[in-house]
């Protein structure tokens, strides 16, 4: 059995993603971990989907997860999750953010953004919904919504052993750092 763990992060242009992916692989690979990242972007520029996929463990080979092979789900966007929910695990487990970003044919007015969601991610798997926008809002900047994901992130792949704050430090703009750490303790401390 491999000791390989797979992550995949998805959400939308604009949300963080690929930078809570970079936090994510320095502090693996300051752990000791050997780590294998892929980033598509896609139309990430004008809203399009965004997906990081991030493997680690003692010797990973691909940076590529397959269908069905997730560990953890991390989608910084409702839809976004569902659209993404074939790559994990059986028994993985979807953090989600339970937040909306009109597709162009919603916000144009041609469909409707999709109801149910998070409720068929309930039925088929073990789903975290954290209104990450909320708290983002409350410590007034919304977008730090990814790093309160991140916490969450931590906090369930249980990695207590990374100084995150440390690599937080490193890797976010100065002026940043602060509010960035404040978001990151509020992820750490959801229930999940």
């Amino acid at each position: 059995m491999s000791d390989v763990k797979n992550i995949l992060l998805v959400g939308v242009g604009g949300q963080g993603t690929i930078l809570v992916s970079r936090i994510l692989t320095a502090g693996l690979i300051k752990a000791g971990y050997d780590v294998k990242m892929s980033e598509v972007h896609g139309m990430a520029q004008r809203g399009g989907s965004v997906t990081t996929q991030v493997r680690y463990g003692k010797k990973v080979y691909s940076p590529i997860i397959g269908k069905g092979q997730a560990d953890i789900l991390v989608s910084f966007e409702k839809m976004e999750a569902v659209r993404w929910a074939e790559y994990l695990k059986p028994d993985g487990v979807v953090v989600v953010n339970n937040y909306e970003i009109p597709s162009m044919p919603i916000a144009s007015g041609k469909e409707e953004y999709p109801q149910g969601l998070i409720e068929a991610l309930q039925d088929s798997f073990k789903t975290v919904v954290i209104d990450a926008g909320k708290i983002a809002e409350e410590l007034g900047n919304i977008k730090t919504q990814n790093i309160v994901l991140f916490g969450a992130l931590v906090k369930a792949l249980k990695m207590d052993e990374i100084d995150w704050e440390e690599i937080i430090r490193e890797i976010i703009k100065p002026k940043l750092v602060d509010i960035n750490i404040k978001a990151y303790n509020k992820g750490r401390a959801i229930e999940l």
